[in-house]
């Protein structure tokens, strides 16, 4: 029977209860509500929230009442402006780590810099904050699409998106001032990772590095709660599940310690059902 034991660092963070007290107070006063794309990016939380009257539409042309929420991942300035232009009440959620990675890539980009964004370039943040450097920036995980770009600009402002995995920012960081530090030049780093999130992956790395097995809980389309199951998975067994159904019981067979983290948006009752049916199983 394996020892179950859960990372010191687990459940909603507080960008995350931050946005869903928000987003749950309006929900009661309106009646329910719309929010342009999901709050955060974990299904059972979104589940929960639809039976409060609270719907989550694709784009902005799809919404149908006087009001709107954005999600705590943010969103550029000319979507706000674009929103408000139509009448729009709009109540923003926005993380204050995220809005911390705008305003740089803002101030970065009224200096002059040309922003570099390590993160994904598909993810809502990640677009809302290059939103922020209107037109003067880009987002990338590669160093090669900044070195192909011609010319390269001589004033370079780096930072990154917040879920991102420190020592990959460092390395990728390195890796452009080797490329670009030439003479005249002048790169500005801003460190916009969130803090509770590096606090979330070196817990969670502290327990893989003793567990047979490691359970990351969290929706499979979370940024944060997939770099975490990235990490771990490079110490030891690791399944990213979103539920406690999503469990084999094959996995437990021959393991002595089996490791429970989570993601930022995952709250806290679903990591104790995990728990519970691991104790079950065992």
């Amino acid at each position: 029977m394996p020892k179950i034991e859960k990372a010191t660092k687990t459940g909603f963070c507080f960008g995350v209860k931050r946005a869903i007290n928000i987003l749950e107070k309006v929900a009661r006063e309106q009646g329910g509500v719309e929010t342009l794309g999901a709050v955060v990016h974990n299904q059972q939380v979104l589940d929960k929230l639809s039976k409060m009257g609270v719907r989550a539409v694709k784009d902005s042309a799809h919404i149908e009442g006087n009001m709107v929420v954005t999600s705590s991942h943010g969103v550029s300035p000319d979507l706000e402006a674009s929103l408000r232009a139509r009448n729009l009440e709009v109540v923003s959620t926005t993380c204050h780590d995220v809005r911390r990675a705008q305003s740089a890539a803002e101030k970065l980009a009224k200096s002059d810099f040309f922003v570099i964004v390590f993160g994904d370039t598909n993810h809502p943040e990640v677009k809302g904050i290059l939103g922020w450097t209107k037109g003067k920036g880009i987002a990338t995980t590669d160093e090669k699409v900044i070195a192909a770009l011609d010319p390269l600009p001589r004033k370079l402002g780096i930072l990154s998106q917040t879920t991102e995995v420190p020592a990959h920012f460092a390395e990728f960081v390195k890796k452009i001032i080797d490329l670009a530090l030439t003479k005249n030049s002048e790169i500005r780093i801003i460190d916009t990772i969130c803090h509770d999130l590096r606090e979330r992956q070196a817990t969670a790395l502290e327990l893989a590095h003793r567990a047979d097995l490691m359970l990351v809980v969290g929706g499979l389309s979370s940024a944060n709660t997939n770099r975490i199951a990235e990490l771990c998975s490079k110490i030891t067994e690791t399944h990213l599940i979103e539920t406690a159904d999503d469990i084999s019981s094959e996995w437990l067979k021959g393991k002595k310690l089996v490791g429970v983290t989570s993601g930022a948006s995952t709250a806290e009752e679903s990591v104790e059902e995990v728990i519970k049916r691991l104790e079950e199983m065992s």
